[in-house]
């Protein structure tokens, strides 16, 4: 007799809630390589952040789902491939397929070898908009993954704050729970106007929400 483990339901039960998920779905219908996509769309479409015409990075790219939409948003048209007015640049320490006209750089943006590439493609131009989908290896230790948020999200603001014009904006990813006060306070120390936002795509049972920051504060 054959004994289902415990593991092997939760496994089933994932698989039968993502492949009913209407967002996958919709990312397997619209193109998109991850439900993610939806999430910055909600975002955008919340608080009008993207434009044609931009300068967009996109920090912990790959798969691919965010540039993806930010090709289509600076498009005029509003397609895949095609006419583009802007510029996108997507970073990530790990690989990601090709996207047409998205200059993706693979590395840790915080080597110079990498900033020295980010920096050619921006030709001296400044970021309008920062987005950031990072997220660390969850260890289920709840100081530990704080502390690993924390950082991802210090760089992300650390990154902003060197490369955004003065007018522009930051949308990064957080999870509620230890910390999260402190990251919020973090992006208010750097930015004018802060908001958290979760998005409706985001599943329900989730922590993670996204803090936007707009208009960097001048330094003393």
């Amino acid at each position: 007799m054959k004994i289902q483990t415990k593991s092997k339901k939760v496994n089933k039960t994932w698989l039968h809630q993502h492949v009913t998920d209407p967002y996958v779905q919709a990312a397997q219908k619209d193109g998109y390589r991850a439900r993610a996509a939806y999430k910055l769309k909600e975002i955008n479409e919340t608080f009008k952040l993207i434009h044609p015409g931009q300068v967009v990075v996109d920090l912990g790219c790959a798969p691919g789902a965010w540039s993806q939409y930010l090709r289509r948003t600076l498009a005029p048209q509003g397609a895949a491939a095609g006419q583009l007015d802007g510029v996108i640049i997507g970073l990530d320490i790990l690989p990601m397929e090709p996207i047409e006209d998205v200059h993706f750089i693979q590395g840790d943006f915080r080597e110079e070898s990498v900033l020295a590439q980010l920096q050619a493609v921006l030709a001296g131009r400044e970021v309008d908009v920062v987005v950031s989908d990072m997220a660390p290896n969850l260890s289920g230790h709840s100081v530990t993954d704080a502390a690993r948020v924390a950082h991802l999200i210090e760089l992300a603001v650390d990154f902003a704050s060197q490369h955004l014009r003065p007018q522009g904006a930051l949308v990064a990813k957080v999870f509620h729970g230890p910390g999260y006060d402190d990251l919020v306070r973090l992006f208010r120390a750097h930015f004018q106007q802060v908001k958290p936002f979760k998005p409706r795509s985001s599943r329900d049972k989730s922590a993670e929400t996204f803090l936007v920051g707009q208009r960097l504060k001048v330094s003393a």
